[in-house]
């Protein structure tokens, strides 16, 4: 099947709140696996991986992280504004380079709340090795499905990964139903 043939309705389907899992598992190796195998689903659990694959298999790990993308900034008024980093605006070459800007970067953005700010300046501030930091987000341009902000800060030693860093919360999909925990940083990875 093409995906373009695809529709968002092939992926529905019921799942009762209580199947879903808000934590993870204390020994992650005992998290549950699926296994399709000569037309058949059956589940093991990871610990079991070595006995389910071949000899053969190549393993590839993924060492990355869940970067903290999600932002929540004060209007003026007094609002809360949440605004989720997906990918670095396309002047940018890379990943990488976008997030070493400093002092300024354009970001493609999902923004929570976008009917509520129109146009202006947010900020939020955080303390970073004893100076208050202040960053500021600006709607620059709104693109299909996003919008490019321009986010600039005070402190002109911090790369935009130190911002996401310091000021940022682990993007939990809503589905789990609560807030970001200390615990999360290590574990949801």
């Amino acid at each position: 099947m093409h995906p373009k043939d695809l529709s968002i309705q092939d992926f529905s389907y019921d799942l009762p709140d209580e199947r879903i899992a808000r934590y993870p598992v204390a020994e992650r190796d005992l998290s549950k696996l699926l296994i399709y195998q000569d037309a058949t689903i059956t589940t093991d659990v990871y610990r079991s991986l070595p006995t389910i694959l071949p000899s053969d298999t190549l393993l590839i790990f993924n060492n990355t992280k869940v970067v903290e993308a999600r932002l929540y900034f004060h209007k003026p008024t007094g609002g809360i504004i949440e605004i989720f980093c997906l990918e670095p605006d396309d002047r940018y070459a890379d990943v990488t380079s976008a997030m070493m800007q400093k002092q300024k970067v354009y970001w493609k953005c999902l923004i929570g709340g976008a009917k509520k700010w129109k146009e202006g300046l947010l900020s939020l501030s955080f303390d970073f090795k004893g100076k208050k930091v202040e960053v500021f987000a600006e709607r620059s341009e709104s693109i299909q499905d996003a919008f490019i902000i321009v986010f600039h800060w005070n402190e002109p030693d911090l790369s935009f990964a130190d911002i996401l860093h310091h000021a940022g919360n682990l993007p939990l999909p809503p589905y789990m139903d609560r807030d970001v925990e200390d615990a999360d940083k290590e574990r949801y990875q």
